[in-house]
């Protein structure tokens, strides 16, 4: 199972946000510096844009990862675990507290992570080398192979519900209780640890003296004084939170956009909603939507797709005393329909007729779940396409709970039945625009948005844009009569045709909208997937982040710039699109890298013995700054001493594993191809470098990464050349200068015809240069291109030119300024792909590489670039 590129993404961010703590030693620090160099705020979720850092939890950084519904959240966090403990001393014991908020999460989490062969405990054994235990509350109690010796020799995963932690019943206190099978961890005498008023020997003053990072899946469910006082209580070194809603006080550090997700085929969007006159309706198109679905499922099977055997969630009512009545009078109506039994099952708080089924098993029948909330969470099945409500038409219809189960898509591939992409809410509702709102709380809760529904039909849209009173508006459409709520016992199954649908019948009226509207809708949206490249928190939180907009007389003449960037062909995008080409980026270049036969000739000779520290800074008395450290040093002479008396082959083996782990994510080359080419790399050692490698692990690993990046941006360049001579790679006008952006640190540099009057921030030599080429004659505008931000020259380096200038005349020029000291190999490429961008691109647009007074192939002094520019 490998890690999407947003996945990826995410702990990359993490992984910066971590060298940020270590370059500015202290949590809030780091956190502000992080976010004010990316886009101007401090933190995106507050509403004044420039608050700070909150410090939930003093001595620990605590940042969040929004991450939507299907999203893969668990997956992140077990590979977060190894970013998390690199920047920290490897001699420090490894101790996980993984907490979650209900029991249905418990199990499943202590499942999923228990079990050997599932992807998430692979992913975590690969990184610890195997060393790793998972123990449950009850197993921890016991002391149940958890001992000082263990945990010192090992990664270890507690894992813990919420309640376990925070709760008042006496049951679920044991944790804070004295416990002789605990013993042994306090037989070393240390207090420092212990937890006011609780027994040396407690769980909890274990956990406490473990230092432990904590894992907080579903975090926006640990808001309150007693949940954060749960995380105190467990003096941990590190907390990450994971949720689709960050609480209000997160520190989010990484934020991942419904797109991507869509993208990468994790989700079935958009929703389709249609709106119906009564109960009847929403049971008889549900019928009807559901055997169009298995008929176009059954047909991509035989046409060598995987098998899918689409669901509906029926999502009854509940009545205070008589739920089960209503659940069953429900499963007989679908019955009366001719609908098999069992087919049909019923999964509420108090009935579970889901227990021990495998869903996904193609011999399993059910087809429909009739519900209330008892699937809110914890429950995932892709195979569930449909939530029909069947609550009262005159209430508001709470789909939120349990929409976001019918989002996650099979078998995470895009299907050829645009319908398959797609999922589907039907309901009866007068007050349908209150029912609209709920459905977009039920995004918003599994992270997504109002841009991610599309109502099905016709009239009820309309209505949606033009009503100034939704409510009285939408009542207008139906008869007095029609706003008298039907119970169970109303629903008309002799109006309901669906059960004896062929597949040659012809659909009713409500469904021919909806497939009419999920083909139209899954083409727009792929579209728009394909379209949008700005997955940054800015373009989430942007009405709450420091913006910087165009001065009004120059918008006029960026609205219709497109600046050419390069795209690759790459044939049909779908059976519905007709895009040809995609954005190239580097990964696309690197795609068939071979990295396991590269050249493995490493100086190894001259390494620096040079190591450095990062100390705890104490804040306050009760505050501490923890010591994020990257530093070499001799490893325990026990691992050193297994190591080296292992046979050559399995020695070379569990180097090449450490030393992969050390080097982390080398996205787009596989963690294979990553393994064999350090394997070569240490197989041609000496003995004596083997034990010099044991002893200085991060400098060994700096300079065999040093190698593969070497590596990587030499095929890279290799591949884009080739692919411009064979016309793979096309120039299109492309980047669209915003009319507002999102800055770090601004100045009003007071330099005439500045975009945005206040731009990015400048060195000395970038301000003098801009300030010359702007007060020549012939220079409509200037802008500072942000990095990583901006315009982005892509190839097979992306590079981010200093400036963009548009005269008079209708040129753009893009402007790279290096001082004098500078003269490197990134230089060059620079220069070679600025170069080749400007001959593709067609007589409108130039680029400078501009040094001071130095001269180099391929660049210009200032003098002489100020006359070429001015004569444009």
């Amino acid at each position: 199972m490998e890690l999407k590129p947003y996945q990826k993404k995410v702990l990359t961010d993490l992984e910066q946000y971590l060298e940020y703590v270590q370059a500015y030693k202290r949590i809030d620090q780091a956190f502000n510096e992080f976010w004010k160099d990316r886009v101007g705020a401090y933190n995106p979720l507050s509403g004044e844009g420039m608050e700070p850092y909150k410090n939930n939890v003093p001595g620990a950084p605590n940042v969040c990862i929004k991450v939507p519904t299907a999203g893969g959240k668990t997956f992140i966090a077990a590979n977060a675990l190894k970013v998390i403990f690199d920047a920290f001393n490897y001699d420090k014991t490894k101790a996980v507290v993984w907490l979650v908020p209900s029991v249905t999460i418990l199990d499943q989490t202590i499942k999923n992570l228990s079990d050997i062969s599932h992807p998430y405990r692979q992913r975590i054994n690969t990184h610890f080398g195997g060393k790793v235990e998972v123990y449950t509350k009850d197993a921890l109690l016991q002391g149940a192979g958890f001992s000082p010796a263990s945990v010192n020799e090992q990664l270890s995963i507690l894992i813990l519900s919420f309640d376990s932690l925070r709760s008042r019943k006496k049951e679920d206190r044991k944790i804070y209780q004295e416990n002789g099978q605990l013993a042994s961890f306090a037989e070393s005498g240390d207090t420092w640890h212990l937890l006011e008023n609780t027994d040396d020997t407690a769980l909890i003053n274990v956990i406490r003296k473990l230092n432990p990072v904590v894992i907080v899946d579903e975090s926006h469910n640990a808001e309150s004084e007693l949940s954060v006082e749960m995380l105190k209580n467990l003096n941990p070194c590190f907390i990450l939170d994971l949720t689709a809603t960050p609480r209000n006080n997160s520190n989010i550090i990484s934020y991942v956009n419904a797109f991507e997700l869509k993208r990468e085929n994790m989700v079935k969007l958009p929703v389709i909603v249609y709106n119906h006159h009564d109960k009847t309706e929403v049971v008889n198109s549900a019928l009807q939507l559901q055997r169009r679905l298995e008929l176009l499922a059954q047909k991509e099977e035989k046409n060598g797709g995987r098998y899918i055997r689409p669901m509906v969630l029926f999502q009854a009512q509940p009545r205070t005393g008589e739920d089960n009545t209503t659940f069953e009078k429900l499963k007989q109506k679908l019955v009366e329909l001719q609908i098999p039994e069992e087919q049909i099952k019923i999964k509420t708080a108090d009935i579970n007729e889901l227990k021990n089924i495998d869903l996904h098993d193609r011999n399993c029948p059910v087809r429909y779940i009739i519900t209330v909330n008892a699937l809110k969470e914890g429950w995932d099945c892709p195979f569930a396409y449909i939530l029909a409500s069947l609550a009262d038409r005159s209430s508001n219809v709470d789909v939120e709970q349990i929409l976001g189960r019918v989002l996650r898509q099979p078998y995470v591939i895009k299907h050829s039945e645009a319908m398959l992409n797609l999922s589907y809410v039907l309901t009866a509702s007068v007050k349908f625009m209150d029912t609209l709102q709920n459905i977009v709380q039920g995004l918003n809760r599994a992270g997504f948005s109002s841009k991610d529904y599309k109502v099905a039909d016709s009239q009820l849209t309309d209505i949606k844009k033009t009503a100034e009173s939704p409510a009285e508006q939408l009542t207008l459409q139906y008869d007095e009569e029609q706003k008298v709520d039907s119970s169970i016992d109303e629903i008309d199954t002799e109006r309901i045709t669906a059960a004896s649908e062929s597949e040659k019948g012809e659909a009713d009226s409500a469904v021919s909208e909806i497939e009419k509207t999920a083909v139209q809708q899954d083409r727009e949206y792929e579209r728009a997937v394909m379209k949008t490249n700005d997955s940054s928190i800015a373009n989430q939180y942007g009405d709450k982040i420091k913006t910087a907009v165009a001065k009004e007389h120059f918008i006029d003449v960026i609205k219709d710039v497109k600046i050419p960037q390069f795209f690759l062909e790459v044939g049909d995008m779908g059976i519905f699109g007709t895009e040809t080409s995609v954005p190239l980026s580097r990964e696309s270049l690197l795609k068939d890298f071979p990295l396991s036969k590269g050249n493995t000739e490493i100086n190894f000779d001259e390494v620096s013995t040079d190591l450095y520290k990062v100390d705890l800074e104490k804040r306050s008395e009760a505050d501490y700054t923890p010591a994020f450290m990257k530093l070499d040093k001799s490893i325990s002479p026990q691992i050193l001493k297994f190591i080296l008396s292992a046979p050559k082959e399995r020695q070379v083996k569990e180097i090449a594993v450490r030393i992969v782990e050390m080097i982390g994510n080398m996205w787009p080359v596989s963690d294979d191809e990553l393994f064999k080419y350090v394997k070569r790399v240490v197989e041609d050692l000496s003995p004596e470098q083997i034990v010099d490698l044991m002893n200085r692990e991060y400098t060994y690993k700096d300079r065999i990464k040093d190698k593969i990046q070497l590596l990587t941006s030499e095929y890279a360049e290799k591949t884009f050349n080739k692919f411009i001579d064979t016309d793979k790679i096309k120039i299109k006008e492309s980047y669209k200068i915003p009319e507002a952006q999102y800055p770090g640190d601004t100045e009003d540099y007071g330099i005439a015809k500045s975009l945005y009057g206040k731009e990015f921030r400048m060195n000395e030599f970038e301000k003098r240069a801009i300030n010359d080429v702007a007060n020549l004659d012939n220079i409509m505008l200037w802008t500072k291109n942000p990095d990583k931000k901006g315009l982005r020259i892509n190839g097979f380096i992306n590079h981010y030119p200093d400036f963009i200038v548009i005269t008079k005349s209708g040129k753009v020029l893009v402007i790279e300024t290096k001082g004098d000291d500078r003269d490197n190999t990134d230089t060059m490429q620079k220069i070679k792909l600025g170069k080749t961008w400007a001959n593709k691109a067609g007589e409108k647009y130039k680029y400078f590489m501009i040094f001071d007074k130095k001269s180099m192939e391929g660049a210009y002094t200032l003098s002489d670039a100020l006359k070429i520019i001015a004569e444009l």
